[in-house]
């Protein structure tokens, strides 16, 4: 079963053995507001955990998107490079950004569970 594990930057990964799929959280859109752009990585692409990866725009500002893990990036939502939307519609499912095969199997673990990342995201929010 896939696991849902949080980053400080609200970036989430859902994680299926050793691979992670990878997307915003549901407060990062909501505080960004609508989404206009978003810039995505190459396949084949290697990140490092906390490197940047990409871009997203809204109609409020511009952020930079940070890797919650270290891996090679196996697959984009290419669908979303022209439906940057999906991100506010549906940041689990739609919003999705990329797909990487999870390099170090321990760091994983140094991320939030969503109970944890929701205590972190209401204190922020304050």
């Amino acid at each position: 079963m896939a696991t849902l594990k949080f980053s400080k930057t609200h970036e989430w990964a859902k994680i299926d053995a050793n691979i992670a799929v990878i997307g915003i959280s549901d407060h990062a859109q909501k505080a960004l507001g609508d989404i206009v752009f978003i810039e995505l990585p190459k396949i084949g692409a290697k990140l490092k955990a906390n490197a940047q990866f990409g871009t997203i725009e809204s109609t409020k500002a511009a952020s930079e998107l940070y890797s919650p893990l270290s891996g090679e990036v196996t697959e984009i939502n290419k669908e979303l490079l022209n439906n940057p939307q999906w991100v506010n519609e549906s940041p689990f499912e739609r919003g999705w950004m990329i797909k990487i095969k999870v390099e170090n199997s321990n760091e994983p673990s140094s991320l939030m569970d969503e109970a944890v990342y929701k205590e972190f995201a209401a204190k922020e929010a304050h």
